[in-house]
């Protein structure tokens, strides 16, 4: 059953994809992926994470790159996982800062455990990050871990919706949950309730991490990353949800994702939505291979489309 939401919500066809950054090698464990784009001055630049597997490295780098047509990217900072004291990096969250500046949102691993916190950095241009500058933001606990978060300044505020972790009993770690919170500089969070979570029986009953957050006049459109199985962990696909307002509960629009790769483990995740101004998109957005690597690819699509317009 399918509960459409008020206002249109865009989705890549997956048909006309082009692979912007490939998998670091070849096989389970190498992924390019974790995409966070911004268009500003109509440049687009796109954070994103670089991963090898368990024991070769993990997540090594977030590099953040520019381009003017939203598929050939330049590099133009790199941020190592040593800079952060960190035994893992994940998505990376780039923003642009009101006062005209530069942000970007780290989601480091503390070495030996399962905890996560999430460090900021800022600079006066995309291309002058400097992880010496960084302050932890979330510090998640001994109990919860927090990574992921996608940050958007909206409407005089700071927003964010972070994944959480249950880490005090280990079997459980790869469960999650997104929070939201909001502030008056992106930097002390007032984190309130679920944003989105589980459901039970259903594709998404292990987790939910939104990955993505259209806000508009008539609510919230969030894209998310879901899984049924601690199985399936790290091959999440992706669904849709909507609510009335940023700080509201979101809910899930379909009983089934709503994308999917076409391969053998199916994973599509880490959604990243661009809107260009002229009802058109750009997603970018991490799929498995039929290798089991993962790589980072781009679709423009020209106007809103769902799953109900199509033929």
């Amino acid at each position: 059953m399918r509960t459409e939401p008020d206002l249109a919500y865009p989705l890549p066809r997956l048909e006309n994809a082009v692979t912007v950054v490939e998998a670091p090698g070849a096989g389970p464990g190498y992924w390019a992926g974790g995409p966070s784009a911004v268009r500003a001055d109509g440049v687009y630049y796109l954070a994103y994470r670089l991963r090898r597997p368990v024991g070769e490295g993990r997540g090594y780098a977030n590099v953040v790159a520019r381009s003017d047509d939203g598929e050939h990217f330049e590099t133009i900072a790199v941020l190592e996982r040593d800079a952060f004291d960190a035994a893992s990096l994940e998505r990376p969250a780039l923003v642009r800062r009101p006062d005209g500046g530069w942000r970007i949102y780290v989601s480091c691993a503390t070495p030996d455990s399962l905890h996560w916190r999430v460090d900021a950095v800022d600079a006066d241009a995309p291309d002058a990050f400097d992880a010496a500058t960084r302050r932890t933001v979330l510090a998640g606990s001994r109990e919860v871990a927090m990574k992921d978060p996608v940050v958007q300044w909206h409407d005089g505020r700071w927003h964010i919706w972070v994944c959480c972790h249950p880490i005090a009993d280990a079997a459980n770690g790869d469960r999650m949950y997104t929070r939201y919170g909001s502030s008056a500089d992106g930097v002390a969070w007032d984190l309130q309730g679920v944003a989105l979570e589980g459901r039970a029986g259903a594709w998404d009953q292990r987790g939910t991490r939104i990955a993505d957050v259209l806000l508009g006049d008539q609510g919230v459109v969030a894209y998310y990353d879901g899984r049924a199985t601690a199985e399936q962990n790290q091959e999440e696909l992706t669904g849709v949800a909507v609510g009335e307002a940023p700080g509201a509960l979101l809910h899930a629009i379909d009983d089934a994702p709503a994308l999917e790769s076409q391969g053998t483990l199916g994973g599509l995740r880490y959604m990243c939505a661009v809107p260009l101004g002229d009802g058109a998109f750009r997603f970018y957005y991490e799929i498995t291979r039929s290798d089991g690597g993962h790589d980072l690819r781009t679709e423009y699509s020209p106007a809103p489309w769902s799953p109900s317009q199509s033929a």
